[in-house]
């Protein structure tokens, strides 16, 4: 039997058609593997969004290429994102790629293993690159590569935003929203199976289903969702200020298995940067729409993700930035120094500025930030707070790890709780007792599983 294993990098959106590609896999009867040293067949699903992404997937690609002389790999396999932008270039540098498929035909994996393998030739290129558009269906099956009771839901693919700085409408296409009563049998579906948190993604989740419905409906998707039985979170990820409606605002507040939770990438602050990124939002509407948000939702926690060293962001710009972030207080933040992207507009605007300067600036507004996430923290010191356990760090001394509705997985707080009798996968009611710049330490208060 042939073995076939898969490496993941870059986003959940990835991870969501890393695991449809298993999926068919296993469907057609194939072993999958966890170790590429292990396996015949070694697929790469590639990220391609930032330089640095772009150089982990190639470095990865190589070190995978490196198997076919030193273990048992017969065939290589390159999908996602960086295939898509770079097909041509990938086949010529890396001849070791046996067959390449991009962001819009990744379902054909089985058919070009198939072929490839069995053939007594190779066929460098085999599978090709398509449109990056793709429809998620329900039929499609899925292998869950994540531990615990987490699962991502796509509900959109692709972006009609035009930001400046990003290559993501090149790679992924325009948006193709999925059916509600696709998507909702999907997560009824995970629900039965255990799941206890579905995180539902796009490019952009507020403008999901204006290209099937005529108007935005995640506000609908999401009522109809936390309508389904049993207990569970529903976490909303990348949800864009520009079509946060005020019927979404409430939704949220109302529904006790959505997380209080929004995940707001505002990128910068200043408005002149704003425009030159092509972002429609400007500082005073996202100041208002952030304590609409609060006033709403008291128990709220906002997370924002920024970019700085935008080409032409002088110091007055980034003071700008900085101000704001002072005056805001995100609960969440992470930081990004500008990236350049050729064939984005933003790439050919005058005013790139050095590294240094970037590094900088991430360093200003990252400093800054653990002292407010820090401050933020210790408020929490003595409340209660359920909390779904995801590892047993210690079963000698009863020490589980996990994360609170207040936290998305890989990116935020854990709550390290003690003596916790939880089990993976459950929750457990906890006070906090302790509290770090990222993280917290909680007791288990009393035992109850959902």
């Amino acid at each position: 039997m042939i073995s076939i294993s898969l490496v993941t990098l870059g986003c959940p959106k990835n991870q969501v058609d890393s695991e449809i590609m298993l999926g068919l896999l296993d469907q057609a009867k194939y072993q999958i593997m966890d170790d590429p040293e292990d396996s015949d067949v070694v697929i790469i699903n590639t990220c391609g969004f930032i330089e640095s992404a772009k150089q982990e997937s190639i470095d990865t690609i190589l070190e995978i290429a490196d198997l076919k002389d030193t273990g048992k790999l017969k065939y290589l396999v390159v999908t996602g994102c960086l295939a898509q932008r770079y097909r041509e270039e990938l086949l010529h540098e890396i001849p070791e790629i046996d067959a390449i498929l991009g962001t819009g035909n990744f379902d054909q994996i089985v058919h070009v293993i198939q072929d490839g393998v069995s053939s007594q030739e190779q066929k460098p290129g085999l599978g090709g690159i398509n449109e990056p558009i793709f429809e998620y269906r329900k039929d499609l099956p899925r292998m869950r590569t994540i531990p615990g009771r987490t699962a991502y839901v796509k509900i959109a693919e692709g972006c009609n935003n035009r930001c400046s700085y990003c290559i993501i409408p090149f790679l992924r296409g325009p948006l193709k929203s999925r059916l509600e009563e696709d998507i909702i049998e999907e997560v009824a579906a995970l629900v039965t199976s255990g799941i206890k948190e579905v995180i539902l993604i796009a490019q952009d989740t507020t403008v999901y289903g204006v290209d099937l419905y005529g108007e935005p409906r995640l506000a609908s998707l999401l009522t109809r969702l936390a309508k389904i039985e049993g207990a569970f979170w529903i976490r909303i990820m990348y949800s864009y200020p520009d079509h946060l409606s005020d019927e979404l605002i409430q939704v949220i507040a109302r529904e006790d298995k959505i997380c209080k939770y929004l995940d707001l990438p505002l990128q910068h602050a200043s408005d002149r940067i704003l425009k030159l990124m092509n972002r429609p939002t400007k500082q005073a509407e996202v100041e208002t729409l952030i304590q609409k948000i609060r006033d709403n939702i008291p128990e709220v926690v906002i997370r924002t993700s920024l970019i700085v060293g935008f080409p032409g962001e002088t110091p007055e710009d980034f003071r700008d930035l900085v101000d704001f972030v002072q005056r805001i207080r995100f609960d969440r933040l992470g930081v990004f120094t500008y990236s350049r992207e050729e064939d984005t507009p933003a790439d050919r605007l005058a005013g790139h500025l050095p590294e240094e300067i970037k590094e900088e600036r991430w360093d200003t507004i990252m400093a800054m930030q653990r002292e407010i996430a820090l401050q933020n923290n210790e408020i929490l010191i003595d409340q209660e707070m359920e909390v779904l356990v995801e590892e047993i760090y210690s079963k000698e001394e009863g020490i589980g790890i996990g994360r609170s509705q207040w936290d998305a997985p890989e990116i935020d707080n854990l709550v390290y709780v003690h003596n916790c009798h939880a089990g993976i996968g459950e929750f457990v009611k906890t006070k906090i007792v302790d509290a770090m710049e990222y993280d917290l330490v909680g007791v288990e208060i009393n035992e109850f599983t959902k």
